[in-house]
């Protein structure tokens, strides 16, 4: 028995509306295809599965659902003649590839992208996905944006768009990457024919930002873990963070913040990195379990080490809230730190990682430890890294040929 129906999913989105879904069911199993549409509560007929009509574009938004639903049913009608036991994902395939009203809508594909992440547990990426979506929709001034809209022309205009706004190349990189992966995405199902593809005129290396040097030397770090942290109470925990990620090898703040105490075992910590999905085990030096000592005496009344997540049980989108807005205040009091400890250098949460891989090159170990004490897959990775080593050194080795 299969059931196709239009609903809405009560997920409220920073607007208060709620997204509108096409679900597929088949033997109690049920897929979910984005609309573009989003609606506030009030407006929705849940058993009709349409707008009411104190929505103000309701006629013409219910004939778009009718249109929807009509082709998903003309979709099962074929694949059922072609395949007497199909899956939901045989369902799919045919249905994201066949052509549909919206097809061709560079937004909704978009948004239909941001979901998948979503209901993936990428809900950093989804985050990162989003800002660059409204970007490129403040600029365009619609939602009707057709993917042979997106020419070469098209995303110049955009980049002189996001400069006046203040841009930087760098900035402005990440919003045309995501544009980019988009359009990729889309080719890749069949949704786009690969000839209005624009980045091969459109040349997204030329845009580096500027250089900085992220990482710190050896003294600077020291600086960090000496300083008079009973002076500045408040930076006490933003201070911990930093100097536990540079003596676990570069630990990211994600990985930190979801630390367990169940992740200890004797002296080395256990963990699986959020980004690479690769297992860790680090030894627990002496600073690292001073840290540690520190949170087991405050004891946060959770699972986790840090008091990060306050609570147990959150969801993924309330882990990735509690996140950016740490991280926010985190980078925030490493600017403090750093003029506390008069570093002339902008330090982030990154720069941990950075400062772990140059500061071992700066003691004699070899690329290739390095690279597998991070976790890096390839050792051009790890080389990005130790670009920045401090010049002195390498003023040192060019000496050795005097």
């Amino acid at each position: 028995m299969i059931n196709i129906k239009i609903v809405i999913r009560k997920k409220i989105l920073s607007n208060g509306q709620y997204p509108i879904f096409l679900r597929v069911t088949k033997d109690r199993r049920s897929k979910y295809f984005k609309t573009i549409f989003n609606v506030l509560e009030k407006e929705w007929d849940t058993s009709k599965g349409r707008f009411k009509k104190s929505n103000s574009n309701y006629i013409q938004n219910n004939r778009l659902l009718i249109k929807i639903q009509e082709r998903a049913y003309k979709v099962l009608t074929e694949i059922e003649i072609e395949k007497e036991d199909f899956s939901l994902e045989d369902f799919e395939k045919k249905f994201r590839i066949e052509k549909n009203p919206f097809k061709s809508n560079f937004f909704a594909f978009w948004q239909e992208v941001i979901y998948e992440m979503e209901e993936s547990g990428r809900a950093g990426n989804a985050r990162a996905n989003r800002d660059s979506f409204r970007s490129l929709k403040l600029f365009n001034k619609s939602s009707n944006l057709k993917f042979h809209e997106v020419t070469s022309a098209y995303l110049t205009k955009y980049e002189i768009f996001l400069r006046a706004r203040g841009g930087s190349d760098g900035g402005i990189g990440v919003r045309m990457r995501a544009i980019r992966a988009i359009f990729n995405r889309a080719i890749e199902r069949n949704l786009v024919k690969s000839t209005f593809y624009p980045f091969r005129s459109y040349k997204i290396s030329r845009l580096k930002g500027k250089e900085q040097k992220r990482a710190l030397t050896i003294e600077q770090v020291q600086s960090i873990i000496k300083m008079d942290i009973e002076s500045y109470p408040h930076l006490i925990n933003s201070r911990n963070y930093f100097v536990f990620s540079f003596y676990t090898r570069g630990m990211n703040f994600a990985d930190i913040m979801k630390l367990e105490w169940n992740n200890i075992k004797e002296d080395r910590i256990y963990y699986t990195r959020s980004k690479t999905k690769g297992n860790f085990i680090v030894k627990i030096l002496p600073p690292v379990a001073e840290i540690l000592t520190h949170y087991q005496i405050k004891n946060n009344g959770t699972k986790y080490i840090f008091p990060v997540l306050l609570r147990e049980n959150l969801s993924t989108q309330q882990i990735e809230e509690r996140k950016s807005k740490i991280l926010k205040r985190f980078n925030k009091d490493l600017k403090e730190i750093a003029e506390i400890c008069n570093i002339d250098r902008t330090i982030t949460s990154y720069v941990a990682r950075h400062s772990y891989a140059n500061c071992l090159k700066q003691k004699g170990v070899a690329t290739d430890v390095i690279s597998e004490s991070m976790g890096h897959k390839n050792l051009a990775v790890t080389q990005a890294y130790l670009k920045e080593l401090d010049n002195s050194v390498l003023d040192e080795a060019s000496e050795l040929l005097l």
